[in-house]
């Protein structure tokens, strides 16, 4: 099997984000708060804001796109703490490394801009994603938010903040 590449996502590459940010809203529509049939109408400025607030790594394997994750500061639960968000690989390549590789990716560059915490929110009830994250060293915390689904409802599950420690 050929190697995954990650690489950060320039701004001007907008396209490729929203391609991938797509298919995850049409593969696996549960894991996110917004739908396709919203996002597919936005244009390119609403595209290029949101790369600015984020980084978006993307996986690549023999030149295709095959998993996006998105990685920012955010201090609020923990102090000098980094959050991913937006994990996706299709699910034909679920388990085949390729969520790791995004995720080592995203601790090295969030250690790299000086964070010493890595933020994972997962469902409670999400046993692949919860064991997913405590295999590669996450914690559970005690912080907990009712997961939001698309169009905003709330139907009861629960999301879970999860917590790695940066070596420095």
């Amino acid at each position: 099997m050929s190697e995954i590449n990650v690489r950060v996502l320039g701004e001007d590459e907008w396209e490729m984000y929203k391609e991938m940010r797509l298919r995850a809203l049409q593969e696996s529509p549960e894991a996110f708060v917004a739908d396709y049939e919203t996002e597919v109408d936005y244009e390119e400025d609403f595209w290029r804001t949101r790369m600015r607030r984020s980084a978006r790594l993307l996986a690549e394997r023999d030149g295709e796109a095959v998993g996006i994750l998105s990685l920012r500061g955010n201090d609020k639960l923990f102090d000098n703490a980094a959050e991913i968000f937006g994990l996706w690989v299709p699910q034909n390549l679920r388990g085949s490394g390729v969520a790791a590789r995004l995720v080592q990716s995203a601790a090295k560059a969030a250690n790299s801009d000086g964070h010493t915490q890595l933020v994972y929110w997962v469902g409670t009830d999400n046993g692949r994603a919860v064991a997913f994250a405590s295999s590669y060293g996450f914690r559970p915390t005690e912080h907990r938010r009712r997961m939001a689904h698309q169009g905003g409802e709330h139907d009861g599950d629960e999301e879970a903040a999860m917590v790695l420690a940066l070596h420095r």
